[in-house]
């Protein structure tokens, strides 16, 4: 589904009925030998409540992100894995998902591309 608003283009990708489970920092966590319990404790809530995270079933906050990204000492580009199930394209190329953008070109046929297929799948 495409919707347009002040000259941005938003994309909303179809719900995954999987938890979007946060690999990036899973694997950042392991790498630094942090176990669950301790990333809860560095967030201040329990083991549970840390995991639904990990599994996606709660929201990390943008608070808690960066949190993360402190203790974890790398960048939050290198862990952040968004909820959201929406694409944001505004008219300089740029993208993102309400809390990080990426700016990239892509050739305009490629996007007109894009379009002409996202208008297809509208129609049925």
């Amino acid at each position: 589904m495409q919707y347009y608003a002040n000259n941005i283009v938003i994309l909303r990708k179809e719900k995954n009925r999987v938890n979007m489970l946060k690999s990036k920092l899973i694997k950042a966590c392991n790498r630094r030998g942090f176990s669950q319990e301790y990333m809860a404790d560095m967030l201040d809530m329990d083991v549970s409540n840390y995991c639904r995270r990990e599994n996606g079933q709660i929201k990390i906050s943008a608070e808690q992100w960066q949190t993360l990204a402190k203790v974890l000492n790398v960048p939050l580009e290198d862990i952040y894995e968004a909820d959201e199930n929406l694409i944001f394209i505004f008219n300089d190329n740029s993208t993102g998902n309400g809390n990080i953008v990426t700016n990239y070109s892509l050739p305009q046929d490629i996007l007109d591309m894009y379009k002409k297929h996202i208008d297809t799948l509208d129609a049925f």
